[in-house]
Formats: structure tokens, C-alpha cells, sequence
């Protein structure tokens, strides 16, 4: 390839990240002229919508950061857990955004090409489990599971799991595109993934490790992880609205609007972080950030401060 040809590709990049920019920044002016009349807590929103984007994708569960975070902050919004779900739908919206051109690529070659359609056969494999199980226990899961020593718990155990994983012998990855895992792979994948309908879990964390387990290599893992949060965040965001419309006022549509913008912004500059981050470090790290986070929730449960 050409100098110039180089240049050429350089220039639409520079091009494409100008137009988000512009984008980005005028659906965020739209949020806030929307939610700063009608919610004197808006700020709370934004640092949710932070928080949400930076941790979806990070193997330390968003879902019990948003939790944590909305008590600690006295959130009032929270419409029973609602708002946390539903502003991953942003984190959604980014992903699909990241991975636009490939998502355009396959649904073309679909009609024609069997890998195409096998690869999005295995994401609707790994899907199914955490979907039924979801579906079913639902209620019980927020009523149960959604408190901070859950929570806490989880972030701990986890991160036991997480370093044990990274400790013990290494298997030689088979599959090294994210696009070529067996549908075995995927049912193991989602199953995995079923474990992170407890909060705290993770499901990004699952579902690496759950890929990893199975025998893909630690980045194909990862953004096979990023495709299964289409189907899996969405479907959750669409569930829990709909069985909280009842709960949900207009003064809660700029809260809710503002943190998924928010979150989108944020995951979208997240996922790039973490596919370079995961090509060449461990998840140690974010595993003994799971103990010391999980111990510090135990420890303000403990004095009464969650």
C-alpha cells in the first residue's frame, strides 16, 4: 500500500473521529438541555453515566459499581435499579458504533457465507442461558441479589477467580478469531455468562473467562465478550424498562437520556482501551482491584454507611 493510499486512510479516520466528535458533543448539549430543567440531581446521572461506561467493558462488574455508586451519592433516580440498567443501553449503542463497518461486512455476507451466519448462530447459543435464566427469576434477582454485600461478595470472589485464573497453567488457545469458535465453545461461553446475573459478578468478566476456559485466546475472548452485549444488554434494558414503565415519570426521561449518552461517550472510548490493554497484560490487576473494591463495600456495610 501507497504512501498516499496511507494518507487517504488517515485522512477518513481523522474525518470519521471529527463527525462523532461533533455528534457526541451535540447529543450531550441535547441530554443536558433536557435534564438539568427538570432534575436538580442531573449531576448524578452524568457520574452514573461515567461510571457505567468506564466499567461495562472492564472485567469488574458495572452493574454493582452503578449500585454502590447510586447509594453512595443518594441517588434518588434510581427507579429500583431501572436507571442502572438502562443506561447500559448506551454502552450497547457504542459497541455497535466500534464495530459498525464489521457489522455492515457480515450482515452482506450473510445471505452468502455459512461462517458469517455460524458466528452470529453461536452468539444466539450463548445468549439463551443467561436469557431464560433472566426472564425467569427476574424479580427475584432484583429483590434478592441487588444489595451491597452481594455485591461485595461477588467483587471479591471474583477477583479470587480472576487471579487463580491467570495463575494456573495457561491451556494453548485453539481459536484466535473471535468469529471461529465451535458452538460448543459458545454454549460454555454462555453459561458462564449465567453466572453474572448476580450482581458484582461481572458479565464482561464471565464471559472472558468463560472464552479463555473454553479455549479462545485472551483477545478473541474479549471481543467475542463485546459481541454478546449487543443481544445480552440489550434484551436486559428492554425487559426491565418495560416491567418499570410504572414506575418511570417524566422528570426521569432527561435522567435516564443523560446517563446513556453519557455512558455511550465513555464505553466507546473504553472498548479500544481494553481490546490494546488485554493484548498484552493479565487480568490480575483487575482482580486485586475486585478484593480491595468488595472489601471496601463490606467494610460501609458494616458501619452502616450502605
Amino acid at each position: 500500500m501507497g504512501s498516499s493510499e496511507l494518507a487517504a486512510i488517515d485522512q477518513a479516520r481523522s474525518r470519521r473521529t471529527h463527525i462523532l466528535a461533533i455528534v457526541a458533543a451535540a447529543l450531550l448539549g441535547i441530554a443536558l438541555v433536557i435534564a438539568v430543567p427538570t432534575a436538580s440531581d442531573w449531576w448524578k446521572a452524568v457520574v452514573l453515566g461515567v461510571v457505567e461506561g468506564l466499567t461495562e467493558f472492564l472485567p469488574i462488574s458495572s452493574t454493582g459499581h452503578l449500585l454502590i455508586v447510586s447509594s453512595l451519592i443518594d441517588f434518588e433516580g434510581s427507579l429500583g435499579g431501572t436507571f442502572e440498567i438502562f443506561i447500559q443501553l448506551g454502552a450497547v449503542i457504542a459497541v455497535v458504533g466500534y464495530y459498525a463497518a464489521d457489522l455492515v461486512h457480515q450482515a452482506r455476507q450473510a445471505p452468502r457465507d455459512p461462517q458469517t451466519r455460524r458466528f452470529w448462530l453461536a452468539i444466539g447459543i450463548a445468549f439463551v442461558p443467561a436469557a431464560v435464566i433472566g426472564l425467569a427469576l427476574h424479580d427475584w434477582i432484583k429483590t434478592v441479589l441487588f444489595s451491597p454485600t452481594v455485591i461485595g461478595a461477588a467483587l471479591i470472589t471474583g477477583g479470587v477467580v480472576l487471579i487463580l485464573v491467570e495463575r494456573l497453567p495457561q491451556r494453548t488457545a485453539t481459536t484466535h478469531d473471535a468469529t471461529r469458535l465451535s458452538l460448543r465453545q459458545a454454549i460454555g461461553i454462555g453459561i458462564a455468562q449465567t453466572l453474572a446475573l448476580t450482581p458484582g459478578v461481572s458479565r464482561s468478566a464471565a464471559s472472558i473467562i468463560g472464552g479463555m476456559l473454553v479455549g479462545l485466546d485472551r483477545r478473541a475472548a474479549t471481543t467475542f465478550s463485546f459481541y454478546l452485549a449487543i443481544p445480552t444488554l440489550g434484551a436486559a434494558t428492554i425487559v426491565d424498562l418495560l416491567t418499570s414503565l410504572d414506575q418511570v415519570t417524566p422528570d426521569d426521561i432527561g435522567r435516564l437520556f443523560l446517563g446513556l449518552v453519557v455512558s455511550l461517550i465513555v464505553a466507546w472510548l473504553s472498548i479500544g482501551w481494553l481490546l490494546r490493554y488485554v493484548a498484552s497484560h493479565s487480568f490480575v490487576a483487575f482482580g486485586v482491584y475486585r478484593i480491595i473494591a468488595g472489601s471496601i463495600v463490606l467494610a460501609l456495610v458494616a458501619l452502616g454507611r450502605l
